[in-house]
Order: structure tokens, then sequence, then C-alpha cells
């Protein structure tokens, strides 16, 4: 049986705010080194699928760039298999920008089917997670299913953020609510589903037509499909799995790479998480640094007195003496200079925390609360980003109206508040 992988990576990812800015979600770095994008592309090599198709649309370049031709995922095929990123076109007939999850793959759907695969695997490209997929397509094929959905446990208050699935004895579904207020169930649907390519077909022009529809696979396809009485399965998944949608969600899945026993292996040699990287000398730090609990990667300086707790430096990253860099990210090419604290934060890619700045802290009711700063952006010296405020990207010191910016508030360029 053949399967192709299709990709949605076409997301906004408006609530992780200035991480989104000027980069698709699925690009948004993690984990130092890598990009989200990574873990399904992973996922997939590691299962021996080596045909994949990425669906993309909102700021695709850094998305495009990373993926290239494929080759750090050995996908680089001219011919056969291979990975290949489709965006929205415009055409005579219907075809125009994503307006769903089950839009993007019904537009593209004349290249997804494309040399007749057996079946289509469809994957978020937005979630933390290893997974063999083969087990699933051994499943699937034995309950001679037309569609399987991979499902985890969750608890019963952070059900409703979910789509919840009810199923019987053999693991058929036969009910699906999509983030219920009151969920009848703690079975979270994960995004992974695995159809049959002519059954896929079918429901989705069936779905196109319809002009009640969102078009979304949770909302409208699975809840059609289960009233239609198709044979949809349940694959249970227990390993470590992260929607990485919000800003808290995003920054807690770092800390639990952190912690003594982290529940995703990413130093497991037998499923390597595979990225573009670029070369870099290794780490440096003194004796004389202060370095507790924390990923750091090539290329990262941090000087002497400078301390780094429960934390994640991206490649080149510089904490300079007497800087504090506490729960916190800081991204590729960032600085933090003599100083300045950093606590409970996300700096991005080659921002500039100056002299004695602060950006966020800790909180005492221990509710998570993280400040942003954007991308390429600088906190002046002695300047103040409180807790759940943000600094977008290209911000250099005379966008500040003050030296404190409050939680909830958004520091832009004078040329972006120009333009809302």
């Amino acid at each position: 049986m053949k399967t192709r992988a299709v990709i949605l990576a076409g997301g906004e990812g408006s609530r992780l705010g200035v991480l989104t800015a000027k980069r698709a979600k699925p690009a948004v770095p993690f984990a130092g080194k890598y990009r989200i994008i990574d873990f399904p592309l992973s996922n997939c090599v590691n299962s021996g699928i080596f045909d994949v198709m990425i669906l993309a649309q909102y700021r695709p370049q850094s998305l495009i760039e990373h993926v290239g031709s494929g080759a750090p995922w050995d996908m680089n095929r001219d011919f056969t298999g291979g990975v290949k990123i489709l965006s929205p076109y415009k055409a005579r007939n219907d075809s125009d920008w994503f307006i769903g999850t089950a839009n993007a793959v019904q537009q593209t759907f004349t290249f997804i089917k494309k040399d007749n695969p057996d079946l289509i695997l469809i994957l978020s490209g937005d979630h933390i997670y290893t997974m063999d997929y083969e087990p699933m397509i051994s499943f699937h094929m034995d309950q001679q299913a037309d569609l399987t959905m991979a499902t985890f446990k969750v608890s019963l208050e952070e059900a409703s953020r979910f789509g919840v699935l009810a199923v019987n004895s053999k693991y058929r579904v036969t009910s699906f609510v999509e983030k219920p207020p009151k969920p009848a169930s703690t079975l979270a649907n994960m995004g992974v589903y695995l159809f049959r390519r002519d059954l896929l077909d079918q429901v989705l022009w069936d779905d196109h037509q319809r002009t009640d529809s969102s078009h979304d696979f949770g909302k409208d396809i699975i809840p059609g499909l289960i009233k239609s009485k198709a044979r949809v399965f349940a694959f249970p998944y227990t390993g470590y799995w992260m929607d990485v949608g919000t800003v808290s969600s995003y920054w807690q899945a770092h800390m639990d790479l952190l912690s003594p026993s982290p529940p995703l292996k990413l130093y497991n040699r037998s499923w390597v998480i595979h990225t573009r990287t670029e070369e870099r000398p290794p780490a440096r730090f003194p004796a004389t640094a202060h370095v507790y609990a924390s990923m750091i990667c090539d290329g990262c300086f941090i000087e002497q007195g400078a301390r780094v707790e429960s934390s994640v430096l991206s490649p080149g990253a510089i904490v300079r003496s007497g800087a504090v860099v506490r729960e916190s990210i800081v991204g590729t090419d960032g600085v933090v200079e003599s100083g300045a604290v950093v606590e409970r934060a996300v700096v991005d890619k080659r921002a500039r925390v100056e002299q004695n700045a602060r950006v966020g802290w800790g909180i005492a009711d221990q509710q998570i609360k993280i400040a942003l700063v954007g991308k390429n952006s600088t906190v002046p010296a002695g300047y103040t980003i409180e807790p759940e405020a943000e600094v977008s990207t290209d911000v250099i010191a005379s966008d500040y109206d003050g030296n404190v910016v409050r939680a909830g508030q958004t520091i832009q360029t004078r040329r972006q508040a120009n333009e809302v």
C-alpha cells in the first residue's frame, strides 16, 4: 500500500503573537536548533514515508527556505516521492486562498492524488511529538477503515480545547464533537488522519459543494463521516504531544524539555529529529558562568558572572557578564547585555536586551505569563517589559513611548502602528 503524507502548514498562528509576525507557525523555531515542522517531517521519514506534500499559505518564505529540496530529511528526490510545497493559486475555476483545513486539501487534491497513492496521511504542521505512523497504518488496514484518527487521553479540565471522541470496544468511533463546552469524554483528537484516497476525494468534493460548511476536518468532514456510518476508527497514542499554538504552550513545551526526565526524547538516536542547520563553533562559557538545567546550542557565548537557569539558548546567543536568563528562550543570535534580566520570556531571533533592562519576571501565584520580544528588536537600557507585554518585530529605541511596557501592551514600529 502506498501512503502519501500531507502536512497542513498554512496557519497564521495569531495566538503566538509576534513570533508569527514574519513567519508561518510551522516555521517558528523550537528547542534552539529546530523548527516546529521538523517534527512531523522527521516522523514521516522515521516511519518510512518519503512522499510528503506541504500545504503552505501564510508568510511561507521562511518555511520554503527551511525545507528547501528536503535534503536534511533525505527527501530530495526528483521523480518518485520527496517533499513538495504547494500553495494557493488563482485559476479559471474555483480556486483561491484556503478557507479551512479541508478546503486546503480539496484545492490541491489534483496534485495530492497524482500517481494514485492508496492512503493519504494528513498531519498538522504545528504539533510537537514523535510518532511512528507505521502501526497506525497497519491498524487502519486491519480494521478495513475509511478513516483512522490518532487520539490521546487528556484531563477532563482541558478536553474542551480539543475534538472529543467516543468509541466502542473495538475502537470504532461512535461520536465526535469539536471543542465541546462540556466534554463527555477525555479521548482527544490529535489532528492526525489516515484516509482511503478514494473516500477522501469524494467527501472533500461533497463538502466543497456545501454552502453551509466551514470546510474543516474537525467541524465538518469527520462528523459527516460518522453520521453516514463510515468506518471511522480511533488509534490510541500514548507518547508526548503538544499543540504549541499559544505562547504559554510554546513556553511550556520548552520547559518540558528541561525537566529531569523529559517526556520528549530529543536524544533518541533511533528516532532522529532532522533539521536544516548552519555550521557554528561549539558553545563557550567559562567556569565562572553559572549554567543550570539548560540547553545551550552551538555558537553560544556565556560570559563570566552571567547566569542561565532552566533556559534554551539558540545558536549564536550571547549572555553578557552579570546578566540573568531564567526560564526563558533566547533566539538565534539574540543578545542579553550586562546586568539585564530575562525571566519567563521569549526573545526572538537577533533581538537585543540592553544593559540593565528587564524582560518579564516570575509570578508569585505560578500563573504562566510570558513576555515577548520580536525578531530584530531592541529593548533599550534600563527599560522594563512586563509579563504578557510584547515588543513587535524591528522595534528600536525611538519607537517606545516610555521606559515600561505594561502587561497587555504591544510596542510596534512607527510604520507598523500607522498600518493598523
